[in-house]
């Protein structure tokens, strides 16, 4: 990842944004020299036992944002992303979301890397999971290197880590068994054999530790006693142990993790210091609610997936929403992507402006630039919000694309679904969100006597104008019909209400003014013809 440019160090520094407060606490792990490894290592984790998620979305993306902010502090060093797959865990049940699943149940207690494909397209279960993510993480340009905690395990890259582990068996059982249960705690050992015999991951006790050997005894499914090596992939580690010894023998530098997994990551950070390593710098965030305030589970089926964020708005603006306020809790349901949409836009158009201007300050205080790592990408700014795009749907029922870049293209001559990608992904995710949330919920109402005199005033006013008036002229003779019409300041709110509640069947939208520039002053004309003759709520 290279670092943003034009900068100035003194300004970064001052920087308060969350990801430079992170940012500055790498600085400070490393004691704001270079690792001896050669580049600074931030990582995020994932469990292969199920597709990538928005969980996994959002750990590599509010971790690149810190790795932006960390380049800005420190440009001349090298850093790597790791995004480790824990594909050597045992299946511990059936995906209820996959094929195969009578076969899948035979393999439990296998890990993920032999565990066959349900799908009988890869290799193995956690190839297939594997690919999958990369694919998913590949689709947003995230710049990283994945990590196979099989191939580390087998490789003898973690060999050393193991067995040192082994060498300091009983610390680690002591870091681990205050959060067990007494039954737990009575078997408990950082080592998980896998099976000679079964080939399944063992949670068995461990009847001997031979440090010279490097070995561990214990009962084997058929009943034979064992002495396994630890090394070589013929065991692998607890979760919480594996996750530390992980940490030190990469020596990484920043991760961070959700708020449900704040003891174990204290235990992983001691289990690290017991080796002799420094636990890395990072941060809890918290988890998502629905729109009830319950968290979300993928078991319910609550909330919103990333597939389905992605389906009615551009990946831009879930970056966005992951940039927010991490360590408070944000609900994610359907209703809130055309906000986000948008204020990542305005986001988006103000940096373009800080940038000409050269004001840094300014631009670190914005979201897009962690989203972008301070590059605006090409075609990225747009004539048109995303509000604005499904009010123009909602006033024409447009339910094809074609139909929305007729209007634009009379607004905006110059925008062409080549020229601006993302105005054209804007579209299609309009038309789609109208489509599906928009319209079934659609509520005209009659206007009541104060709003059609106010709206008949405003049809006079827009016969007057100029039909290429732009929005904010048009905007003012809006206020104007409602202010002659009985609206005072104080009821202006009211007047903007009832425009979108009579014409458009909702109870809000974007500035008026501008639809009207984009929709046109001849077809707004029409439309509030129409609806003061009472067509909307007869064909409702």
């Amino acid at each position: 990842m290279t670092a943003p440019k034009n900068i100035p160090n003194d300004i970064a520094q001052s920087c308060r944004a969350w990801p430079f407060e992170e940012a500055k606490k790498v600085l400070k792990r490393i004691g704001g020299k270079l690792p001896k490894k050669g580049y600074v290592l931030f990582e995020t984790g994932y469990g292969p036992s199920g597709l990538p998620h928005i969980g996994t979305f959002g750990e590599v993306a509010r971790t690149t944002m810190v790795m932006h902010a960390f380049h800005a502090l420190a440009p001349d060093m090298p850093t790597k992303l790791f995004c480790f797959s824990d594909d050597m865990d045992g299946l511990r049940k059936v995906p209820t979301n996959v094929p195969n699943q009578d076969m899948l149940a035979g393999h439990i207690g296998k890990p993920l890397t032999v565990v066959p494909d349900p799908f009988e397209l890869y290799e193995s279960f956690a190839h297939h999971n594997n690919a999958k993510l990369n694919e998913f993480l590949d689709s947003f340009g995230f710049d990283y290197e994945f990590i196979s905690s099989s191939d580390m395990y087998k490789s003898g890259k973690f060999d050393e880590a193991l067995l040192l582990m082994l060498s300091k068996h009983e610390e680690v059982k002591k870091a681990v068994i205050p959060i067990l249960g007494e039954q737990r705690a009575a078997t408990y050992s950082p080592f998980l054999p896998i099976s000679p015999s079964t080939g399944r991951v063992l949670q068995v006790p461990i009847l001997d530790t031979n440090v010279e050997a490097g070995t561990i005894t214990f009962d084997d499914e058929d009943g034979s006693r064992v002495e396994q090596k630890v090394t070589g992939g013929a065991c692998k580690a607890q979760w919480r142990p594996d996750w530390g010894m992980r940490w030190y023998a990469l020596d990484v530098d920043y991760e961070m993790a959700g708020e449900d997994l704040i003891s174990s990551a204290q235990i992983a950070g001691k289990v690290t210091e017991i080796l002799g390593g420094k636990k890395p710098a990072g941060f809890h965030y918290k988890l998502f609610l629905d729109e009830h305030n319950q968290k979300i589970s993928k078991s319910k089926g609550n909330g919103i997936t990333v597939e389905q964020w992605l389906a009615y708005a551009p990946n831009e603006s879930l970056a966005y929403y992951m940039f927010q306020r991490p360590t408070s809790g944000k609900k994610l349901y359907f209703d809130v992507i055309p906000k986000a949409v948008d204020e990542y836009i305005t986001f988006l158009e103000k940096m373009d402006a800080q940038q000409k201007e050269g004001d840094h300050k300014k631009e670190l205080e914005n979201a897009a630039w962690y989203i972008h790592g301070g590059e605006i990408p090409q075609g990225q700014i747009t004539p048109v919000s995303f509000g604005l795009l499904l009010n123009l749907a909602s006033a024409s029922n447009a339910s094809d694309i074609e139909t929305m870049w007729g209007f634009i293209k009379l607004y905006a001559p110059e925008a062409t679904p080549d020229s601006m990608p993302f105005l054209s992904k804007l579209v299609e995710c309009a038309v789609k969100y109208y489509e599906d949330f928009v319209r079934p919920n659609k509520k005209y109402r009659a206007p009541d006597h104060r709003e059609a005199a106010a709206l008949e005033d405003l049809v006079e006013r827009l016969k007057k104008m100029p039909k290429d008036s732009d929005a904010e002229t048009i905007q003012t003779e809006v206020f104007s019909a409602g202010k002659e019409n009985g609206y005072d300041k104080t009821e202006l709110r009211d007047w903007f209400q009832a425009i979108y509640e009579v014409l458009i069947g909702q109870s809000q939208g974007p500035r008026f003014g501008s639809f009207i520039a984009l929709y046109g002053i001849d077809e707004t004309i029409t439309l509030i013809e129409e609806a003061l003759r009472g067509e909307f709520v007869k064909a409702a």
